[in-house]
């Protein structure tokens, strides 16, 4: 018996030994998959190449604008000749990063976003309130940015660049260099960063706190605030997309698992078994103490806890929100946006046609146009030329002799 026993323990080891050196893959497996995403990457930079080259050589004609009007100064390679270095420094620098933080892409993505809507991608976002009083005086006071981040990350890539080239690559370029590689290294296309922005030395609290897009807006106030910024719906939608990686605090949710709008119901938007798993996965970060108070969640709490944060990948078929593809909007199609601004998309019917047509296909219809919408966002209302400064601290402005 104890031998049978142990023939049955030996031959059950050399099943799961077996298993296992079957589900790992080869390195030439691995090399291959590494082979076509390198592909994949240099082909949608040929792509841009050609784009670039052609849209270059054409200047407004019968009304149609070409980027190199769009572009207000800025160049592609800029700092070719005062730091030739400067865009591998970021990128380098960025990996490093992205190694020790991969849900970083998303932080950056937010960062731009939020300084770029405000007066333009001028870094007025990342000045802190040495700049004037300390009441309502920046813009990362309004509530929209107090849950802002990647503005370290940022600074350590201004400074591996200021020990490279002092005073020569602003703050603005460091954050648009830098948001583009981080979506490299999610999986995210390869779009071109035009550079030569320069930094305000002001920033702007009343219009960040009413013109940044909340998460409860709905269609009509979204599609009206991209629209004052030159973004027409397909462009809103794609745009929105960026919301397919990262992590949402169940404060921005919450209300929609319960008493929507005052109703004392959950959002009738969402999808039912949806609303279930929302309401687990946010349970703990809504616990209360013996007395009945709310309990707040310790920072090393809320940086671990899997029911305070949740990731935009939650429903998908990847174990992962820090991967950039189309989940997003198979997600809106089915009830199962994240976000009631989100989900919103489906409440028209122009927005709810641009959502079928990303969830169509594998992403490359998605990739495409994010890239080119992320090339107009990044362009939006830039200083150039002798406009603004080159602060040598992002939260600083640069003392002017």
């Amino acid at each position: 018996m104890a031998k049978l026993m142990k023939r049955k323990t030996k031959t059950l080891i050399a099943i799961f030994i077996i298993s296992v050196i079957l589900s790992l893959k080869f390195p030439s497996e691995i090399e291959e998959e590494e082979r076509a995403k390198r592909q994949k990457l240099e082909n949608e930079e040929k792509t841009f190449s050609v784009f670039l080259q052609r849209e270059s050589a054409t200047s407004t004609r019968g009304g149609v604008v070409s980027l190199s009007d769009e572009l207000h100064g800025l160049e592609y390679d800029f700092y070719r000749q005062n730091c030739p270095q400067a865009e591998s420094i970021v990128r380098s620098t960025m990996a490093r990063i992205y190694m020790q933080q991969n849900d970083i892409s998303f932080g950056l993505l937010r960062l731009l976003f939020h300084d770029c809507f405000i007066k333009g991608c001028d870094a007025s976002v990342f000045l802190d309130d040495s700049n004037g009083n300390k009441n309502r005086s920046i813009e990362r006071q309004a509530a929209p940015n107090k849950t802002l981040r990647g503005s370290n990350e940022i600074d350590m890539i201004k400074e591996e660049l200021d020990n490279a080239c002092p005073g020569v690559v602003s703050c603005a370029d460091t954050l648009a260099l830098a948001t583009r590689d981080a979506v490299v290294l999610a999986g995210g296309p390869f779009y071109p960063v035009f550079t030569g922005r320069r930094d305000s030395t002001q920033s702007y609290f009343d219009e960040a706190t009413d013109e940044i897009p909340k998460p409860n807006d709905n269609i009509t106030r979204t599609l009206s605030l991209f629209s004052r910024r030159g973004f027409d719906e397909r462009e809103t939608v794609n745009l929105l997309g960026a919301h397919n990686v990262g992590k949402i605090s169940c404060d921005f949710i919450r209300n929609r698992l319960t008493n929507f709008s005052g109703t004392g119901q959950p959002d009738a938007s969402v999808d039912h078994d949806f609303l279930n798993e929302l309401r687990l996965a946010c349970q703990d970060s809504n616990r209360t103490n013996h007395d009945g108070t709310v309990a707040s969640m310790t920072s090393r709490e809320t940086r671990n806890s899997s029911s305070a944060m949740i990731f935009q990948g939650l429903s998908a078929s990847i174990p992962s929100g820090a991967r950039f593809d189309n989940h997003y909007y198979q997600n809106l199609l089915g009830g199962r946006g994240l976000l009631f601004a989100d989900q919103q998309l489906m409440a028209d019917e122009n927005t709810a046609r641009f959502v079928a047509v990303y969830a169509s296909d594998d992403g490359t219809t998605f990739r495409r146009d994010f890239s080119r919408s992320m090339v107009k966002m990044s362009n939006l209302g830039v200083l150039t030329g002798t406009l603004g400064q080159v602060r040598n601290k992002c939260s600083f402005p640069t003392s002017q002799s």
